[in-house]
């Protein structure tokens, strides 16, 4: 585990060249999705500085308020379940967030993310067991950090700047970056000798206390957690301002133990020199400038942090990257992390029947069970799960993004998992279909995945139901651009915003317009344009929904109900089972969904007689829609559920 650290600075510049090349495409559709919400950034040990620099990140670019949390805090906080929960870890295999990540999955955060340098470590077997945790891998060349966190540090929060100017400011030049902060990764670098010279007289004094501004905060992070777990000495910090509510009388006790090292962006020149100046004369100070600011700043102050620590090593003679863990530090590392037990209703419930009706509700059960409302949850989610297994379906109807294939990889086929469940009910006697906001690219992709033998027998509802044919009919969908008569004006006038024109594609079919962000776009914000627009112009023959990529306008009587109907027809009116994701007003699916029998793997009506969704804790997407479709069996008058299946 041990390394001598000077050969991890060694590695620093290859580290971030490498940061600044790899592919971070997943990284930047995870920040987009995160940049709708608060945030928790969750680490421990070296991985915390990591999270701090998240959250400056998400608040500085994205506005958005964050935290940051240590495994302890996450499982203890209670944090609505709109707040994206991101889990920095170089190894993935320590305990505690091992034990925070299955905990914060039970929960259902509209987002989990796992970013992560070590594949096939434990908490990535755990992502892997739940496909809707955006699993971010990255794994530095260095390789494993030693004692201390490097080079995975670096990596990490090199990465994520990347994306966040990537999804907040795709016209600045990362490369301005890359320029500014090559001076500070080598040791032997002017400006890198400068800062060791300006530091020298600070370490024969046993405490250090370090100032920092906003823009170099994540630097001063990680001098006191670096100082701290390799005992180099200690290491107080505070921000300017902060230093002069009582921080200050340190000094006037213990000055003649202590030192000051002031931390300086561009942005903090005139602060901290004021503050500096007020310092007393025989307590040693140094002034070590960070060129640049914002990313660069905080970039600059973590490798300032990395460079300093070496250097107090080498003044007191420990080596940070092998300062020997004693036996008792090990036992530590290794206890069990206390997660806060899930309390249960006095009532006897099933794990998935609490799951069911707290969804349902946004309410806990224990909550409902003190108002005393929860009999009357029970009572629904019973009688809907025995109307499912009493019924036999002579039809199933899917939608697609969201539901067939995971929103992130919805221009890819159907995995092959979910393909061979498509197969078995197009090979029953109950018809296979499938409702989407798509045009021509899932005919085409259904048509990787399903034998040519079954195209006949499968059906398309394109664009929200506007139109609807066989797998097999080339003829459709009609994907000219020519918008119907009823959405002309409104299409024009879409088209002649100038902030959609700047931010969005709009892409026109014949019954329907659909907007999707071409950078960051706070889903709101797209919806209120839309309807400001669709007001001015008085369009009364809209109907407006959302899916998980976009905004879909349709003409008046287009809608999934169409292809509802449409199989019903086919399956002599035998029910009819549709499966979709955006069941929640005003999801894509809430109509398809509004009657029995619908079923959601995510998002939920508040409507008790349908629209559940019964999946274990901690699951939702695509691996929903699997469980529901295995649970299938075909009986001869048509596919029903398995005996017991919502037990």
């Amino acid at each position: 585990m041990a390394k001598p650290y000077a050969n991890e600075l060694e590695r620093l510049e290859e580290t971030f060249h490498w940061a600044c090349s790899v592919d971070i495409d997943p990284l930047k559709r995870a920040v987009k999705t995160a940049s709708l919400s608060p945030l928790a950034a969750i680490g421990s040990g070296g991985s915390l500085t990591a999270a701090h620099a998240l959250v400056w990140l998400h608040q500085s670019f994205g506005g958005k308020p964050a935290v940051v949390n240590t495994p302890l805090e996450a499982v203890d906080a209670i944090l609505d379940a709109n707040v994206a929960q991101w889990l920095l870890t170089a190894g993935g295999s320590n305990v505690d967030i091992n034990a925070a990540a299955k905990y914060l999955i039970e929960r259902e955060h509209r987002q989990v993310a796992v970013m992560c340098g070590r594949p096939g470590s434990p908490v990535t077997e755990l992502c892997d067991r739940h496909p809707f945790v955006d699993l971010l891998m990255f794994s530095p060349p260095a390789g494993k950090d030693g004692f201390l966190a490097t080079n995975s540090l670096l990596a990490f929060t090199a990465l994520l700047a990347r994306a966040y100017q990537g999804i907040f400011d795709p016209r600045a030049d990362w490369t301005d970056v890359q320029d500014r902060i090559a001076p500070m990764l080598n040791a032997d670098t002017e400006t890198v000798q400068q800062w060791r010279a300006d530091t020298n007289g600070l370490w024969a004094r046993s405490t250090t206390i370090v100032l920092y501004g906003p823009s170099t905060k994540v630097g001063a992070i990680d001098i006191e957690s670096k100082f701290t777990e390799a005992a180099l000495g200690v290491a107080q910090i505070a921000d300017y301002r902060n230093f002069a509510h009582g921080r200050h009388h340190w000094l006037a006790k213990r000055g003649e133990e202590s030192s000051v090292l002031a931390l300086v962006g561009d942005e903090d020149e005139a602060i901290a020199d004021r503050t500096l100046a007020l310092i007393p004369p025989g307590v040693p100070t140094a002034r070590l400038k960070i060129p640049g600011r914002g990313i660069t700043s905080q970039i600059g102050s973590l490798l300032a942090a990395l460079h300093v620590t070496g250097w107090i090593g080498s003044a007191r003679g420990i080596d940070p990257g092998q300062p020997g863990v004693p036996d008792f530090g090990r036992k530590l590392y290794h206890l069990s992390l206390p997660v806060r037990p899930r309390l249960r209703p006095a009532k006897n419930m099933s794990t998935r029947a609490i799951s069911a009706i707290e969804r349902k509700t946004g309410e806990s059960v224990l909550r409902l069970e003190r108002r005393g409302t929860l009999t009357q949850w029970q009572e629904a989610y019973s009688r809907f799960a025995d109307r499912l297994e009493a019924t036999a379906f002579g039809g199933v109807i899917l939608d697609y993004d969201g539901t067939v294939v995971d929103t992130r990889h919805r221009f890819q086929p159907a995995r092959p998992d979910m393909a061979a469940e498509l197969v078995r009910v197009a090979e029953s006697d109950a018809v296979l279909a499938f409702a989407t906001g798509r045009g021509v690219s899932v005919r085409k992709d259904l048509r990787k995945v399903l034998p040519e033998r079954l195209w006949s027998r499968v059906v398309v509802g394109y664009y929200n139901g506007s139109m609807i044919a066989s797998l097999d009919d080339d003829a459709w969908p009609d994907g000219t651009d020519e918008v119907c008569p009823e959405l002309k004006d409104l299409a024009a006038a879409l088209a002649e915003s100038e902030e959609l024109a700047g931010s969005a594609d709009q892409t026109n079919r014949r019954y329907q317009i659909t907007l999707e962000p071409r950078h960051y776009m706070a889903e709101n914000r797209l919806w209120d344009l839309t309807h400001q627009i669709i007001l001015r112009t008085g369009c009364r023959d809209a109907i407006v929904t959302r899916s998980s990529h976009s905004v879909d306008i349709v003409a008046t009587g287009v809608t999934k109900t169409n292809v509802v109907r449409h199989v019903l027809d086919m399956a002599s009116d035998r029910a009819v089972l549709a499966i979709g994701d955006r069941g929640r007003w005003p999801g894509n699916d809430y109509e398809l969904l509004n009657n029995f029998p619908g079923l959601s793997v995510d998002e939920v009506s508040v409507d008790p007689d349908t629209c559940w969704n019964f999946a274990e804790a901690g699951q939702r997407g695509i691996a929903v829609t699997r469980m529901y479709l295995e649970a299938l069996e075909s009986k001869g008058e048509g596919l029903r559920f398995r005996r017991g299946a919502f037990e």
